[in-house]
């Protein structure tokens, strides 16, 4: 028995298929998204006034969308609402940075002394993403820096295992964001000594020196604490 192929000689190809388009997030999400990233990364600065009007122009939506937005935002500690006005990007105050770097010492000395020894994969992970904070520092991305800065810090973290340390430092995650692009703003040259105490905390914990590890922590979140409330160090 004989098996036949049959080819369709000189036969038009169908068409492609064009890919189906992305669908856009909901407006109220994307006016969400466009204000906390620009509060975050310092292009809305604390005492900056924003108005339904501009934002809906900025982002393409209509005005109703913006005020469920900026609900959220006010929720979150962002924003003050001022009806008729708009609403006021709020500055970091000093309470929050003693109560944010409080609650990082509490977390991450506790997170560094668990994390020796190193769980498979940890030093690794911080080895890489040392590399990209230095890249991004030499490329003048600090508001990138930032970001990576506190994923070095929660890599730490995560390693201990406990979900609900993870979880309530998650929680302080947009507050260390916006301080920590602040900070790196008002003093740029702090940057290189930023990258040289994240080496000696990688190294205290390659070498599984517990107490070292621990000790690079205090400093480290210590003089953060001092830059972020305006005091030199």
């Amino acid at each position: 028995m004989r098996t036949c192929c049959i080819y369709a000689v000189g036969m038009p190809s169908a068409p492609p298929v064009p890919p189906a388009p992305l669908k856009q997030p909901p407006a109220a999400d994307r006016v969400y998204t466009h204000v906390k990233q620009g509060v975050l990364d310092r292009r809305y600065e604390g005492g900056t006034l924003l108005t339904e009007g501009e934002l809906a122009e900025a982002v393409g939506v209509s005005r109703t969308p913006v005020r469920e937005a900026l609900l959220r935002l006010e929720v979150e500690g962002l924003i003050k609402l001022y009806p008729k006005k708009g609403a006021l990007v709020l500055p970091v105050s000093a309470q929050e940075i003693k109560d944010v770097v409080e609650t990082r010492m509490l977390v991450e000395e506790h997170a560094a002394r668990k994390a020796v020894p190193a769980i498979p994969g940890l030093i690794e992970r911080l080895e890489e993403l040392l590399a990209q904070q230095k890249a991004q520092a030499a490329a003048g991305d600090l508001a990138g820096a930032a970001v990576t800065d506190r994923c070095f810090h929660a890599e730490i973290v995560r390693s201990g295992g406990n979900e609900i340390l993870s979880r309530l430092y998650d929680q302080l995650r947009d507050r260390q964001l916006r301080m920590g692009v602040a900070v790196l703003h008002s003093h740029p040259d702090r940057i290189a000594k930023t990258l040289v105490e994240h080496e000696e905390i990688l190294q205290a914990l390659r070498s599984g020196d517990a107490e070292a590890a621990v000790a690079l922590v205090h400093r480290h979140i210590g003089w953060f604490s001092h830059l972020a409330r305006g005091e030199e160090r």
